[in-house]
């Protein structure tokens, strides 16, 4: 085996890197992830995510974990609703919790982040992840790396997977090519207790999703199963907005008043989100990768997720992740090559492929819920796959 007596460091702590983990060690490999976090609650986590039966849930089915899945996902969560700007309701899917078959290529189950982080973590060894380890660099020895955290410590690795998501630090060592502002800027909020502290939102949402489409502008509402409200706006901004515009966006107060400008044609039902101070919101410009990238494959060190094919929102990352989770590991554990190098370069030269095709899928998406007509465009396409 490629890796027999070699060390992995995973760096990155998310899905992809923690799928990864459980399917190398199921064989026999030595694998340690690297953590920014100071351990697996300090941080709260966004939105539901729905696997995909070609992607998320394929990973999950190789790692052997679709039982645990079965335990946490939450059928009735992809329940789409679709609104206008006075939230006014022009299309939901039927009411009651669907009965999801895993086994159907149609397949869409809904799973909060936490949960599916939680599962992941217990189907590896014990001390497999490394919390409190902020990448700082890394350093050639011989033909393998030091890595070195911001901790002060350092680990030695054969094979160096990058996880750490689209604001990569270890990228860098594998390519000079640079993110590309989309244009986009979310707002993404969360609202504790959402159906005391926005009841009319959290009725509206009726445990599953809400797209608000109007005029160029978006708003998606996501309910999770603790009880919380995921808040998204989606708009065109200066990439430097949260720099320039003088908002601080952890001020509640001060983020409501960017809101009603900026929404000021959308009716004040969406002001329940900010009517609790048990909330939190962050700015978040949305970056891309060329769909024609490309690079020189190391011959010890790759990168999986969006540290290596960020795209505009599409709600389709965490799948991508997990499926280069999988053929990664795949080419590493199953398939017949005979080094290391050999195998990285196959899984990223089918990697970059793949990622080109969703990053353009994406883009086409964005221009369709950016546009004058965007209510029409998306209310179309789910009356679409309705019918």
């Amino acid at each position: 085996m490629l890796l027999e007596n070699k060390q992995v460091a995973i760096i990155g702590g998310g899905p992809g890197g923690l799928t990864l983990a459980r399917l190398l060690q199921q064989q026999g490999c030595m694998v340690k992830v690297y953590e920014r976090d100071a351990g697996p609650y300090v941080r709260q986590q966004g939105a539901t995510l729905d696997l995909h039966y070609e992607s998320g849930l394929k990973a999950l089915a190789e790692a052997g974990l679709m039982e645990a899945f079965r335990k946490n996902f939450r059928p009735g969560a992809e329940r789409v609703t679709i609104t206008d700007n006075h939230a006014v309701i022009h299309y939901t899917e039927r009411s009651e919790a669907p009965v999801q078959d895993l086994n159907n290529e149609n397949a869409r189950p809904e799973i909060d982040r936490g949960p599916l982080r939680d599962l992941l973590i217990a189907s590896l060894k014990d001390h497999t992840v490394v919390w409190n380890s902020k990448f700082r660099a890394l350093e050639e020895n011989g033909n393998g790396w030091n890595v070195l955290f911001e901790n002060g410590t350092t680990v030695y690795a054969d094979l160096v997977v990058a996880c750490d998501g689209a604001s990569s630090r270890v990228r860098k060592y594998i390519t000079d090519i640079a993110r590309i502002y989309s244009g986009v800027t979310i707002i993404e909020g969360n609202i504790y207790n959402a159906a005391v502290h926005a009841p009319r939102l959290w009725e509206l949402t009726n445990g599953g999703k809400v797209f608000a489409h109007w005029n160029g502008k978006t708003i998606v509402l996501s309910a999770k199963g603790e009880g919380s409200l995921s808040f998204y706006t989606i708009t065109e901004e200066p990439e430097d907005l949260s720099k320039t515009s003088g908002i601080d966006f952890t001020d509640r107060v001060q983020v409501f008043s960017w809101f009603r400008q900026r929404f000021a044609d959308w009716s004040e039902d969406w002001h329940e989100v900010f009517s609790s101070s048990d909330s939190y919101f962050v700015a978040r410009p949305q970056y891309y990768f060329p769909k024609d990238q490309s690079w020189k494959t190391v011959p010890n060190l790759t990168v999986i997720g969006d540290a290596a094919h960020q795209t505009p929102p599409s709600g389709d990352g965490v799948n991508q992740a997990m499926l280069d989770a999988l053929e990664l590991y795949q080419a590493l554990c199953l398939q017949d090559f005979t080094t290391v190098q050999e195998a990285l370069a196959s899984y990223e030269k089918e990697m970059l492929s793949r990622t080109s095709v969703t990053t353009e899928e994406a883009s086409q998406l964005m221009q369709s819920m950016l546009s004058d007509n965007s209510f029409r465009i998306m209310l179309d396409f789910f009356e679409k796959i309705k019918a």
